[in-house]
Formats: structure tokens, C-alpha cells, sequence
């Protein structure tokens, strides 16, 4: 089950990056430098964290769920950033709502493996 999961989560994290970076190119000049820069180093800092739970050894549970902890906190961060830039206009409903979308998938894989590995971590 758990490489299963996450042989779906490099290409879906891959076509979210390639969304966000599109969008944030499209962003006011003042915002594109500030905001987006701070959601392109999340965005990267989460592929980073993927490839690396990607090489890591599957029985250290422990360690993986450390990893798995950090990309969806960088989610949640990402999410947050997506409401500011909605709230204040600089990003329309549908990329917001596309945005959102694209994040909750990547959530729900997360946290598959997260329970994958909390639960084969009890025994």
C-alpha cells in the first residue's frame, strides 16, 4: 500500500509545483517578490522532502513519519498562502479553488502514509 501511495504522490506533487510556479509568475510585481517567494521555497522544500522519503529505508517508521510530518506542515503553510493571496485578490476563485484541490489530494496521500506507517510503528 505505501509504495503504492507514493509512486501517486511525485507526479502529483510535481503537477502542483508546475501550477503554483505559473500562478505566482502571474502575480503583482510587489507580491511575485515577496509572498511568492516565500511559497516557492515551501514548494521546493517539499519536493526536496518527497525525494528524499523516497530514498529513505521503509523499515525506520519512525524516521519516515518525521518526513511525512514536515511535508504536511509545508502544505498547511502552502495553504495559508493560497488564502492570503485569494483574500486579497491576487489570485481568482477558480486558480484558488484548482490550487486547493491539487493540495488536498496531495493531503490525502499524506496521510494515508501517515497512518501506514504511524500504525506499523505501534508493533
Amino acid at each position: 500500500m505505501a509504495n503504492e501511495n507514493k509512486l501517486k504522490l511525485i507526479p502529483k506533487a510535481e503537477m502542483y509545483v508546475e501550477y503554483i510556479i505559473n500562478m505566482i509568475i502571474k502575480l503583482p510585481r510587489t507580491e511575485k517578490f515577496s509572498i511568492g517567494t516565500e511559497y516557492k521555497l515551501s514548494l521546493y522544500k517539499m519536493l526536496e522532502e518527497i525525494m528524499y522519503l523516497n530514498k529513505m529505508d521503509k523499515n525506520s517508521n519512525a524516521s519516515v513519519t518525521v518526513v511525512l510530518n514536515k511535508i504536511d506542515s509545508l502544505l498547511m503553510a502552502q495553504r495559508i498562502y493560497l488564502r492570503i493571496m485569494y483574500k486579497n485578490k491576487w489570485i481568482d476563485k477558480k486558480k484558488y479553488l484548482v490550487s486547493m484541490e491539487m493540495i488536498y489530494e496531495i493531503g490525502k496521500i499524506l496521510g494515508g502514509l501517515i497512518k501506514f506507517y504511524a500504525k506499523n510503528n505501534k508493533k
